[in-house]
């Protein structure tokens, strides 16, 4: 062959090369990940809740709005690296809060960095080390920076290069002093059966609606900007409430409110716009999702399992047990030895609590709500009484039945003494046994080392990354939103 038509071949090829990487860059779907910090999912107006939630309700109306989304922790820091690392909170090493994931770790930025992504995360951070976490970050006050956020998009719109955006919010964790309190008569909120009606609690619950319409405000915002550069259509958004709120019997617990999620997606031609799926899914399952979608291959250890085939309505369940952890070790007014462990099926829940004999307490149990929960005990309110030592003191085992035809059963009436349920509780301390085995989870001794894991480097690295990961960031926008 002559030199020339090599020389011309050779080009032809580079360029041919060139146009399929663009256009495959092109094919492969931007994901848009949004996740609020301390919601109870039954707060949101789409689970039925008193919030107000125009964005969120109506992106449900346009995708599917999963009804059995839970995580593995209740709480933030190992429920994001649960997240962004596809494993379970004692396999990465992130149990206790305010941890870090072990060193060799991969996260979600090397999996879909591989597939060509920019990886970012803007907002609320709480992961370490960078070294497992190399996110573009940003951060406006713990939040969401939306003029970052927006050049990400311009950006990648130009270069057809796709985008993995982390949104992390940090609404509404207290304290609630956003949003428009005003919107909420404090009188006509409605209170779940496992709290105390008192004015403190209501005068909280005001505050806290408030801020889950200032989160609802975000997502709007996040969502608006995917239209405005007219990437809504090959965009994944992926909404999420993350664990309960700080209020009694959600967050730091294993109870639903504690450890049940929101879980909305859109996907534009592949996801039947207002479907709702009561399929069993956990937040280990969205970095698997994440990279099925991509077009890459879910290696053997992530842990979680793909939720495409659910997405795309190819089958109608996904797991029938979902797994979570706790431990007090590490957290503000947290007892020196509380490890809770629990598994749930579709129909019952069962909670193992390794140290029954210690009193359990955390950040909430020294606020002022819980505070006036003890007062009503106090001055004769047998009810809150019976809740309070409830929440202060659990037996070793609990179990509870959680299936719809159990109605509103908010996990009262605990199961594992009797006998009718003899055999639900053995075939669940069974699951639990062994889920625990493959995690090398040893129970009390992992409740043990959480601290000395720790030490071991954990908290100077940790604020470290968050100071690199956040910068000084820019002054919180508290105004109020209607």
């Amino acid at each position: 062959m002559p030199r020339r038509y090599a020389s011309q071949l050779l080009t032809f090829c580079c360029l041919l090369a060139w146009v399929c990487d663009r256009a495959g860059a092109a094919e492969k779907p931007n994901f848009l990940f949004i996740i609020a910090d301390d919601c109870t999912y039954s707060d949101l107006g789409c689970y039925g809740g008193q919030a107000i939630t125009p964005n969120i309700d109506k992106l449900a109306t346009q995708g599917m709005r999963f009804t059995h989304c839970f995580q593995a922790a209740p709480m933030c820091s190992p429920t994001r690296h649960n997240i962004y690392t596809g494993l379970y909170p004692v396999k990465s090493g992130a149990y206790p809060n305010h941890t870090f994931a072990k060193d060799g770790t991969k996260s979600v930025y090397h999996y879909l960095g591989d597939l060509g992504y920019r990886v970012a995360l803007s907002g609320k951070t709480h992961i370490a080390p960078k070294e497992v976490f190399p996110f573009e970050y940003s951060s406006d006050g713990n939040n969401p920076d939306l003029e970052v956020i927006e050049k990400l998009m311009a950006e990648s719109k130009t270069a057809e290069k796709p985008f993995c955006l982390f949104a992390c919010s940090n609404e509404p964790h207290s304290p609630w002093d956003k949003g428009d309190p005003s919107q909420y008569d404090p009188e006509k909120i409605k209170l779940p059966p496992y709290f105390v009606d008192t004015p403190e609690t209501r005068s909280a619950m005001q505050a806290y609606l408030a801020e889950i319409t200032y989160y609802d405000w975000q997502v709007g915002q996040l969502l608006e900007l995917l239209e405005k550069h007219q990437l809504a259509d090959n965009t994944v958004v992926m909404v999420v409430s993350e664990q309960g709120s700080g209020m009694p019997f959600a967050k730091w617990t294993l109870y639903d409110p504690g450890i049940q999620s929101g879980a909305i997606v859109r996907w534009p031609g592949i996801v039947e716009a207002g479907v709702v799926s009561d399929a069993l899914i956990e937040y280990v399952d969205i970095l698997p999702t994440f990279v099925d979608a991509a077009g890459g291959e879910v290696v053997e250890v992530l842990e979680g399992k793909s939720l495409v085939p659910l997405l795309k309505g190819e089958t109608n369940s996904h797991k029938e047990h979902v797994y979570s952890i706790m431990t007090t070790k590490g957290i503000i007014n947290g007892s020196d030895e509380f490890g809770i462990r629990a598994v749930r099926s579709r129909e019952f829940k069962y909670i193992r609590n390794l140290t029954p004999d210690t009193k359990f307490t955390n950040a909430c149990s020294q606020d002022e709500v819980f505070q006036s929960w003890k007062a009503a005990a106090q001055a004769g309110d047998e009810r809150a009484a019976n809740l309070v030592r409830r929440y202060h003191h659990r037996p070793a085992e609990e179990l509870y039945a959680v299936g719809e035809d159990a109605g509103q059963a908010w996990e009262i009436k605990n199961l594992a003494a009797d006998p009718a349920y003899a055999k639900t509780l053995a075939e669940l301390r069974g699951k639990l046994d062994t889920w625990m085995t493959q995690q090398g989870d040893e129970g009390k001794a992992t409740e043990a080392a959480a601290m000395e894991y720790q030490k071991s480097g954990g908290e100077k690295r940790g604020k470290k990354q968050g100071k690199g990961a956040n910068g000084k960031g820019k002054k919180a926008n508290a105004k109020a939103v209607q």
